[in-house]
């Protein structure tokens, strides 16, 4: 099969099942809104050594804030509940409250409820007082500009994580030309994230290593510079790869920004799209590049 010349290899990524939220973040301005939802998710690029995998979404048009202020969605992902209890905690607490005129809510409907402003109300110091808004309980944290509202809980729901696909090209240049064209559609489906820095990582792993204790090494097959040296999985001419990951709240959810993105990534320059994957040994999910852009 192949898209504008592009093959698109007989393949899949292989997702795993994690722990999804979905905050709602507001403030003043929808630039302070997105600071704060920036500050919260930032360095949250891989499970592997981040603790969690985040980013932001816009909000609909038709999706209002709880507060009717301008806001944004912060979505986060971990391999457990408890771990995401940990990992808001930390970052509402951290870079949301300190953020001037911000306020955090719930924007999931469902899941488990893990308790996070019931708990960062302490930070009152017994001034902090709850309130009732469309039947969520709020608390409300004295702080240097005025209040900070949070929401008691947030919903944690099963999600999607690991989606990916692998831009092979020429050079540099294309391939970094096909990626952001195909995050820059895939932002376009709610719901999902790509997690690395611009949507973007370079150094895709594979889950092995030569190291005693290291669990995760470079994915020496993709790695052109080293292709004489390794069981290649290059083509001929591929000299650049760049990977995007993604997650999400539903499995539909990451299907179609899988399939957005690889439809926008078959740019001249660009020899193959392929994914990674284990066999379908590892993961629950399995996004077939063929039956995805076919659809």
């Amino acid at each position: 099969m192949r898209i504008n010349g592009v093959e698109i290899e007989d393949t899949f990524a292989e997702a795993f099942e994690m722990s999804g939220a979905r905050l709602i973040v507001t403030a003043h301005t929808q630039s302070w809104a997105l600071t704060a939802a920036q500050a919260a998710t930032g360095f949250a690029t891989s499970i592997i050594g981040c603790g969690c995998e985040a980013g932001t979404n816009e909000l609909a048009p038709d999706d209002p804030t709880p507060d009717g202020r301008p806001g944004v969605a912060a979505l986060f992902f971990t391999t457990s509940r408890q771990g995401m209890e940990t990992q808001l905690l930390q970052r509402v607490g951290q870079g949301i409250m300190t953020s001037p005129t911000s306020a955090c809510y719930n924007g999931l409907a469902s899941g488990d409820a893990i308790k996070v402003g019931g708990k960062l109300r302490f930070f009152g110091d017994g001034f902090q007082s709850s309130k009732f808004l469309d039947g969520r309980r709020l608390w409300r944290v004295p702080v240097m500009d005025g209040e900070f509202v949070v929401e008691e809980s947030f919903r944690v729901s099963k999600a999607v994580g690991g989606g990916n696909f692998f831009i092979m090209a020429e050079g540099i240049e294309a391939a970094l030309a096909a990626a952001e064209t195909a995050v820059g559609a895939m932002r376009s489906v709610p719901g999902v994230i790509m997690p690395f820095p611009g949507g973007i990582v370079r150094s895709g792993s594979k889950v092995s290593s030569k190291y005693k204790g290291q669990h995760v090494s470079s994915n020496t097959p993709f790695c052109p510079t080293i292709r004489p040296l390794v069981e290649s999985a290059l083509p001929d001419g591929v000299e650049a790869v760049l990977e995007i990951v993604i997650d999400g709240l539903e499995e539909d959810l990451v299907g179609e920004a899988t399939r957005v993105g690889v439809v926008a990534a078959c740019l001249p320059g660009v020899v193959r799209i392929s994914a990674g994957n284990y066999g379908g040994s590892l993961g629950r999910y399995q996004f077939h590049l063929r039956e995805l852009v076919g659809t």
